[in-house]
């Protein structure tokens, strides 16, 4: 006996497709619904019509069957609930008579057991299914116009041409002779009739539970992630890769509450399953089938290894729904933290609200930006210090991190059946605001002004920059643009929408404290302005905007798109130089500027683009006096007078002869000894703690297998002026060790200078740089006048209302030039 019986209803049947409208096109013959087979008359008549217009008189089917179930496909052909008719209309009785002469009346209402196709929006059946069922977008295809509509993963089930309802019978064990269907007057079709020979509801009814798989053959688990779970009679969800480490080994990594290294083999992996147990689970690897098991099977014995090839294996240990607090250890109060929950095999347990796989981790569209973060293989929810949401029973791992002034967390925790409530606590080992440093990030995108505080509370950052920009014909962050700072109600964060203004070959430029917008944002097409535009301002024009209004004016990932830094150092237009990598081409460009002679304060910015790094992961330490309160305005001003030091996770000290980072130390005419002293400290380990002095390495200190702190004193010679600063990172300091985030940012962290001034007034200056400048800015004025394109002059007003707009191009460069040749005069250098 099959499981599921289609019966041949054609000698019943007694109207076509033309009773569905005009160009119906109904599905007929032999179909699958939910997995299940159905019959559909493709020959002459194709349903059963029923109602006063169309057939007011009862129909008998023949059963003949003992079967546990009865699946209906119907379909109301008319509805009045629109102009007011009421829910439940008796639509017809479903009369399921027995051989031994007892029968069961079942009631057929609109909108419980049939409705019209299609229902219109929030008129879906309360009894019956859709022919359709719920599934998944396609992973990794589809429509540009449905890219914001993909990311909800999940399409919902919709009827194309039925509905099917499901009898169970109260009496299994006696014959059912036959099935009467007695119309009440609406009209209505019955398309089909299948018999359920087994004791299961055969549209799954139970959630979702997870399930592992793992690929035994290391030929199949070494391929790269592009794996398929495909259920007949159920649903499944995208399978990702789960983590390759084991719990012990996760627990005891030095990276705690900062990610993992993503999988991206295909093996092991995680999948969501609800199924009928006669459902069928293939899974399939690179489009390849590797093997299949029974759903039911799969929940009796809790693993199954139909081949050499796959193992399928139930890890659903049932869950709680459980409130979670993170408060901090001293005040013992809740505090913003990002949080991330796991089972021992890795399955991710995302708070409510909040994402398990957010940007593009291996195939999901959730590529927003905000209220997560993922960092390799783990997704982050950003809380304000509660959550809430389901929990496996059981052992769970949670990882809690907030910023580099807090241990990270990162433990085993039991969740009882019953519990709902868990409180974990952060421990902060450093607190930089009561040293008067305050971190901010001058670099961040894409994020809202309330999403961004979110964040920024979530990782201990003090300042958020929100930078409005371009990009080809996209402005982005235009609605958060008010000209002033926003300021959490504690005080503790500030966030202040402004601009990145950017030119593709020129250069980029941030624009911290606007008050008014600098317009044109971008200028000169793709990939930063509009597609053929023209050249409508330099980068030494948006600095003078911005210092008009009593802004700051920061050089981005120095020294990158690199046409035009160099004339804005030259004319002393930049306040600060940004690192945003531990790349070393940014350091030597940094220091070759210093070394001749520019004060140019270093500051960190993460140039978050995307949900795959933290806001703040290369964040700015700026001194700010005792006497003077925490505000936008003067962590600005205390940024531009240099006591700053940029972190990518470790938290780092220097002073010369006593003296603090951004200082100005003055020594006699022949020079002297000065005491250096630094010092680093970690959550992360690190490895090297360096002294730069003009550039080079002139003192170190190294732990080769890592170390949470670091310390170096040294008494250095200076015999003319100079500059010094302190560095720490990875190995040798160059082999920065990378976060997990998406451009595998190095852990490192650098000092702005001390100045060394021997003899009177700080100066230094370098001929092969003042050369290298000059180079540069040669470049620029070339491409203005040979490459860049230009209205037809006289045919537009510029925004400058000047006539000669060359000439106004051209301007900055050419005083650029002066200013070197006029250093270089004084100096007596030929140029």
């Amino acid at each position: 006996m099959p499981d599921y019986q289609p019966l041949n209803l054609s000698p019943h049947c007694n109207v076509g497709a033309e009773i569905l409208g005009e160009n119906a096109n109904p599905t007929i013959g032999e179909q699958t619904f939910h997995g299940l087979p159905f019959q559909i008359s493709a020959d002459g008549d194709h349903f059963l019509g029923f109602g006063n217009e169309v057939n007011p008189e009862p129909i008998t089917i023949p059963l003949n069957a003992s079967s546990k179930r009865v699946i209906v496909a119907h379909r109301l052909l008319e509805s009045q609930i629109f102009e007011g008719d009421p829910v439940g209309r008796l639509i017809a009785n479903y009369i399921f008579r027995y051989t031994n002469g007892e029968a069961v009346t079942a009631p057929i209402r609109e909108r419980f057991e049939i409705a019209v196709v299609p229902p219109g929006w929030g008129q879906l059946p309360f009894l019956a299914w859709s022919d359709q069922q719920d599934g998944l977008h396609p992973r990794y295809e589809g429509n540009w116009s449905a890219a914001g509509n993909r990311q909800t993963e999940a399409t919902q089930a919709w009827p194309s041409n039925y509905y099917l309802w499901v009898w169970e019978n109260p009496n299994p064990s006696e014959t059912l002779e036959s099935l009467q269907v007695v119309p009440e007057g609406p009209a209505f079709i019955l398309a089909a009739v299948t018999l359920g020979n087994l004791d299961e509801d055969p549209i799954p009814r139970k959630a979702m539970r997870d399930v592992m798989i793992t690929l035994p053959q290391e030929e199949d688990a070494e391929k790269p992630f592009h794996m398929e779970v495909e259920v007949d009679r159920g649903l499944a969800s995208y399978p990702y890769p789960l983590p390759e480490k084991s719990t012990d080994e996760f627990i005891d990594d030095e990276r705690k509450g900062w990610g993992e290294l993503q999988n991206n083999s295909s093996s092991p992996a995680h999948v969501e399953v609800t199924a009928t147990p006669s459902a069928t689970v293939t899974v399939k690897n690179h489009d390849e089938t590797l093997g299949s098991v029974k759903w039911g099977e799969l929940e009796e014995k809790g693993k199954v290894a139909p081949n050499e090839r796959v193992q399928v294996e139930l890890v659903d240990t049932g869950r709680n729904w459980v409130h979670t607090t993170v408060v901090d250890d001293e005040t013992n109060q809740p505090i913003p933290c990002r949080i991330h929950f796991r089972s021992p095999k890795g399955v991710p347990y995302a708070p409510h609200g909040h994402h398990a796989h957010v940007n593009s981790n291996n195939g999901t569209w959730h590529i927003d930006v905000g209220g997560d973060v993922r960092l390799g293989q783990i997704s982050y929810a950003y809380t304000d210090g509660t959550c809430q949401g389901w929990l496996p029973r059981g052992e769970v791992i949670v990882d809690v991190a907030r910023g580099y002034e807090y241990e990270p967390l990162r433990t085993k925790v039991e969740i009882k059946p019953g519990q709902r409530e868990l409180t974990l606590r952060l421990k902060r080992w450093c607190n930089m605001n009561a040293e008067r440093y305050f971190s901010g990030d001058t670099h961040v995108h894409f994020l809202s002004t309330q999403g961004a505080h979110t964040e920024a509370r979530g990782e201990d950052l003090n300042v958020v920059n929100l930078l409005l920009s371009q990009w080809g014909h996209l402005f982005t962050n235009t609605e958060e643009f008010i000209g002033r700072p926003t300021v959490s109600d504690d005080g503790r964060s500030i966030v202040y929408a402004t601009q990145e203004n950017r030119q593709h070959l020129l250069g980029h430029l941030t624009l911290l404290g606007l008050k008014e917008q600098v317009s044109p944002w971008c200028s000169d097409g793709p990939g930063e302005a509009e597609l053929g535009g023209n050249m409508e301002i330099t980068l030494s024009h948006w600095a003078d905007a911005c210092r008009a209004q009593g802004g700051t004016v920061v050089l981005p990932h120095i020294p990158n798109p690199n046409g035009e830094p160099a004339a804005l150092i030259a004319t002393e237009r930049e306040d600060a130089v940004e690192y945003q990598t531990e790349a070393m081409y940014g350091h030597i460009e940094y220091y070759r500027y210093l070394n001749c002679g520019y004060k140019l304060p270093l500051v960190g910015g993460t140039d978050k683009m995307s949900s795959d790094v933290p806001v703040g992961v290369y964040r700015t330490y700026v001194h700010i006096p005792d006497d003077q309160e925490f505000n936008y305005d003067n962590w600005c001003k205390y940024l531009r007078a240099g006591n700053t030091f940029l972190s990518g996770g470790p938290i780092i000290r220097l002073t010369v002869d006593g003296q603090p980072i951004g200082s100005t130390i003055n020594l006699p005419g022949n020079g002297g000894t000065v005491e250096v002293e630094a010092s680093a400290e970690s959550i992360f380990p690190i490895h090297t703690l360096e002294i730069v002095q003009a550039g080079k390495v002139v003192a170190s200190t190294a732990e080769n297998n890592g170390a949470r702190t670091l310390h170096l004193k040294a008494k250095l010679q200076v015999d003319g002026h100079s500059w010094i600063a302190a560095r720490c990172g990875g190995p040798g300091y160059t082999q920065a060790v990378p976060h997990y985030d998406g451009w595998g940012r190095g852990i490192i962290a650098h000092t702005s200078p001390v100045y060394i001034a021997v003899g009177g007034e700080w100066w230094m200056f370098d001929s092969e740089t003042a050369n290298y400048m000059l180079t540069l800015i040669e470049g620029g004025l070339s491409y203005i006048r040979k490459t860049a394109k230009h209205h037809r002059p006289g045919t537009v007003t510029h925004h400058h209302g000047e006539n000669d707009h060359q000439a106004f191009l051209e301007r900055p460069f050419i005083e650029a030039q002066e200013a070197i040749h006029r250093r270089m005069h004084q100096l007596g250098i030929p140029h």
